[in-house]
């Protein structure tokens, strides 16, 4: 066997190192990359209460269902909530705001798909032929040439680094956040249908607290006046009963405003002119206050669609930090070209005819003026205001789940104790007019009797309707409502 030098062997020795260093580079500097170009693991740190303060009892005793309005009771309201989820005009724009974000993202994802395209041409042309003596020519005619060309042509960015799946990440979760939008969208609607629903409902009642004030201060105006025809009664006490009775009638005007206004509001929530529109109404006393419970604070990261809708941005802007990343990374592309040319139109398709070009181009920016660092500050901006959205956002929504819950105790409270005020003053009211009938009241006690039924009893409405606002107010704070707990398997 032949023997190898010791110089041989050491130069051996020496490029393996050399090999060895070299992959050991490589490794090191495909591991950096990958660390660089994963996604960032975003720190969020919520506050996460373990209950509301405001709740009572079991906190999913009774969570909110998915037709939540039909807990009211009231066949007219949800006919409206129907009608507005098929035809309110912010619901309709939403829906396509999702077919604009699903056709962008089905944009982004051409980008990771070749192109190809088929091309065909037919050139004439005429070149002329110079002929002559001496240095200069003349031209004698010319020949008529034709060219005949039919190819595909196809061209691919190879997504090595995967800056183009990056953006298509991107893009779906900015058409989740849309679908998100439309549910927030979709749950304002609703809560605007109910509350100018109550508001329309409330004027109707307080209307008719009005006129029947109205009606019981001109029947203790009539006593008085008999009572001044039989020298019994003053002017000045005659002029202030007519003074109450004209306050009475001064109080109807603009709760008709309310009320027509509350219907013409409607009408739009719906989709329909407000001359073609009309509802019956009722009172605030036939509809049920739903009793609600909140559940915990956690699931209401799942159930708020503002809460979703802010958490597929932040993912969105996320995905795009990594691929300004990626930007910096050389792009590597293919191109090619096959099919047939020819002078003759008869031999075009013709092996003599067919042809190809194959090309790979790669590109690595060196210097572009800052534009990527500045694409990465920007996009690692937006993220950064996103994230802060987003913290506010659950925030936020445990926020308005307190004030929802304590608003709705407190105003049960309040319209039981205002109940008791009215019960009481129509007790004091209908004995002042039996005295004054029997002429054994002071008239100044029957103004102020009177004055006191008839602000509470129009109290007593204004709390009934706010009672009924904060529940709307609730169910909105929770998202809406909830789908069906999953049962136990079989």
């Amino acid at each position: 066997m032949r023997q190898r030098s010791s110089a041989t062997v050491a130069t051996e020795a020496s490029g393996g190192r050399r090999l060895a260093r070299a992959a050991g580079i490589l490794v090191s500097a495909l591991t950096l990359s990958a660390c660089w170009l994963t996604p960032d693991k975003l720190e969020l740190n919520l506050d996460i209460p373990e209950g509301y303060r405001a709740a009572q009892g079991k906190p999913d005793a009774a969570v909110p269902d998915i037709d939540w309005w039909r807990r009211f009771r009231s066949r007219e309201l949800t006919l409206l909530m129907e009608e507005a989820q098929s035809a309110n005009f912010d619901i309709a724009a939403a829906a396509a705001r999702v077919m604009q974000a699903d056709a962008n993202a089905r944009i982004v994802n051409a980008a990771l798909l070749p192109t190809v395209n088929l091309n065909a041409s037919a050139t004439r042309s005429r070149s002329a032929i110079a002929a002559g003596s001496g240095s200069s020519g003349t031209s004698i005619g010319g020949v008529d040439r034709s060219l005949y060309n039919v190819n595909f042509s196809a061209s691919y960015v190879l997504d090595f680094w995967g800056r183009n799946r990056d953006l298509l990440a991107a893009a779906d979760q900015s058409a989740i956040a849309s679908r998100f939008d439309k549910e927030v969208v979709t749950l304002t609607a609703l809560a605007s249908v109910g509350n100018a629903y109550f508001q329309m409902v409330g004027a109707q009642d307080r209307l008719r607290v009005a006129r029947s004030n109205f009606q019981a201060a001109n029947r203790i105006l009539d006593l008085i006046k008999q009572r001044q025809s039989a020298g019994t009664a003053s002017d000045f006490e005659v002029a202030q009963q007519e003074s109450l009775v004209a306050t009475q009638r001064a109080s109807i005007p603009p709760l008709e405003i309310t009320l027509r206004q509350s219907v013409s509001q409607l009408a739009v929530l719906t989709g329909r002119a407000p001359e073609h529109f009309a509802l019956d109404g009722g009172s605030l006393y036939r509809i049920t206050v739903p009793r609600v419970t909140p559940g915990l604070p956690a699931e209401l990261l799942n159930q708020r669609p503002d809460i979703r809708e802010a958490e597929a941005k932040l993912a969105a802007l996320n995905y795009d930090v990594t691929a300004a990343r990626k930007a910096f990374f050389p792009t590597l592309q293919l191109t090619g070209t096959n099919g047939w040319q020819s002078t003759a139109l008869a031999n075009l398709f013709t092996p003599q005819g067919w042809f190809y070009t194959a090309a790979a181009s790669l590109a690595q920016p060196i210097f572009d003026g800052g534009v990527l660092f500045g694409q990465l500050d920007l996009q690692q901006g937006l993220r950064e205001e996103s994230l802060q959205n987003y913290r506010k956002s659950v925030h936020s929504a445990f926020s308005d789940v307190e004030q929802a819950l304590v608003a709705l105790q407190q105003q049960t409270r309040r319209e039981r104790l205002q109940a008791e005020v009215v019960r009481t003053s129509r007790i004091a009211f209908n004995l002042s007019e039996q005295r004054l009938r029997a002429g054994t009241l002071d008239l100044v006690t029957l103004i102020q009797t009177q004055q006191t039924l008839f602000q509470a009893e129009d109290l007593l409405a204004q709390v009934r309707l706010a009672r009924l606002l904060a529940a709307i107010s609730l169910y909105q704070a929770l998202g809406g409502g909830w789908p069906p707990a999953e049962g136990p398997p079989a």
